[in-house]
């Protein structure tokens, strides 16, 4: 693939990765802050929403499998929900004026509910891409790092823009809450058209004619390093939901510096686009699995480091800490998503389909209901511990809670991802000899 079609592939990503990186971030506390939901029914709002994915997610995916268009089976999905895609999200940022708490909350589940739907509609296909653009193990571990090169800068500018826009989380300045969600739309929608009408999906692929729903995910669930490299990806991104929901909090209320915010976060993303080209040169030189060992256990070190950190920890320090916190951000941007296709191309040896929508739609299904969990759960502990939105002194439990979510939990997740890589059985050596296999059945099935 040339320079152009990998920035085409990656631009969407940047509209995933603003969206994504805003609700993770900032929906938890516009909710408890701004709109005034108290902090476990605004965990339950984004609970019930993840929740949806359980039915939304495999339809999607098996939707994309199912669709044959002179666009291909992915693309046509990024040209039709683009715009309700930017229009559902801009919905979700804006301060309802609805007096009961309860009425509000399910207002806010429903419009969120409805905007995950949309965003499922064009990032599930386009995730499905990938396995679909190339053959090559080293090259999609390339395309991987260009598309999150754009989800990296994406995240850096979802962090950092809305403080830049947005003085403080109250509601006196829920306007410019709403002006930045019509901003990131906007943008959005434009650069979903832009992968659109930048790439072609390959047209060797094996397609089922009228692929049943049940069949193809229970060939999901017996391809066991497909449902290892799962494990890897659900840990580490279940940690990242964890610190992108709790660090404004521990930011505000722990170290008490929220002015710093744009400077932690914007050296904490700057470092992972950074450190992108190492991880693919690092992956390739050795392989993914040992880049992302390497890589996660440094930044689960990190993670622990910074828990026991004091309120008074010098502004030098912590940005040093944002800095090597970023290099292992990197690595857990671009190694579980390039992992993934290949543990999709050993069930296309098995079986002789492909089923990437189904196989996609099961992780994020997986991610997004896990993170549900995780949010409500953030939720319920900081009402448990006594916290109090708006209150700059806040009680020692709730600031146990908040530095015990920034640390140990993160830590105790990329754990368990190191150990799901460590049990991963596609190594380039495989992957070569099932490339191989696959190719010679193609020629095979080409001369009769």
């Amino acid at each position: 693939m040339n320079w152009r079609q990998r920035l085409a592939y990656g631009a969407a990503d940047f509209s995933f990765s603003t969206t994504s990186t805003m609700v993770s971030v900032y929906l938890l506390i516009f909710l408890t802050d701004v709109v005034g939901l108290r902090p476990a029914l605004a965990g339950l709002v984004i609970f019930i929403s993840r929740q949806w994915d359980w039915i939304n997610d495999p339809i999607v995916g098996h939707l994309s499998d199912s669709t044959h268009t002179r666009f291909g089976r992915r693309r046509p999905f990024l040209l039709y929900g683009a715009i309700p895609f930017g229009v559902l999200f801009v919905l979700l940022w804006w301060n309802a004026p609805i007096a009961n708490p309860t009425l509000k909350a399910v207002f806010y589940a429903a419009v969120l509910v409805a905007y995950d739907t949309a965003a499922t509609l064009t990032y599930m296909p386009y995730f499905a891409l990938t396995p679909e653009l190339t053959h090559d193990y080293d090259e999609r571990t390339t395309l991987t790092a260009f598309r999150m090169g754009f989800s990296i800068f994406g995240s850096l500018v979802a962090f950092t823009l809305p403080t830049v826009l947005v003085p403080t989380y109250t509601p006196e300045h829920a306007d410019s809450i709403f002006k930045t969600g019509v901003v990131f739309a906007v943008v959005g929608i434009f650069l979903l058209l832009v992968t659109f009408f930048g790439t072609r999906e390959r047209s060797d692929i094996p397609i089922e004619k009228h692929p049943k729903l049940l069949s193809s995910f229970s060939a999901v669930f017996s391809n066991r390093p497909f449902l290892v490299s799962m494990g890897i990806h659900l840990f580490t991104w279940c940690a990242v939901d964890v610190l992108s929901g709790v660090m404004l909090y521990y930011l505000r209320y722990y170290l008490r510096r929220p002015e710093i915010s744009n400077l932690v976060f914007g050296t904490l993303f700057a470092t992972a686009l950074l450190f992108l080209p190492f991880w693919t040169m690092f992956s390739k030189r050795k392989n993914k699995r040992l880049a992302y060992i390497i890589g996660i256990g440094f930044w689960m070190l990190v993670q622990l480091w910074i828990m026991i950190l004091p309120t008074d920890t010098p502004v030098l320090t912590f940005i040093m800490m944002a800095f090597l916190a970023g290099i292992g951000v990197s690595a857990a941007h671009v190694l579980p998503w390039s992992i993934i296709p290949d543990a999709i191309e050993w069930d296309e040896l098995r079986t002789g389909q492909r089923r990437e929508g189904a196989y996609y739609s099961i992780v994020m299904m997986a991610q997004k209901a896990i993170s549900g969990v995780v949010l409500l759960l953030i939720g319920v502990v900081l009402e448990w511990s006594g916290y109090v939105a708006n209150q700059p002194m806040q009680p020692a439990n709730a600031l146990l809670a908040i530095r015990l979510f920034t640390g140990l939990g993160p830590a105790l997740l990329l754990l368990c991802g190191i150990i799901f890589a460590a049990l991963y059985p596609i190594s380039r050596e495989e992957h070569q000899k099932l490339r191989a296999q696959l190719k010679a059945r193609q020629n095979t099935n080409d001369t009769i």
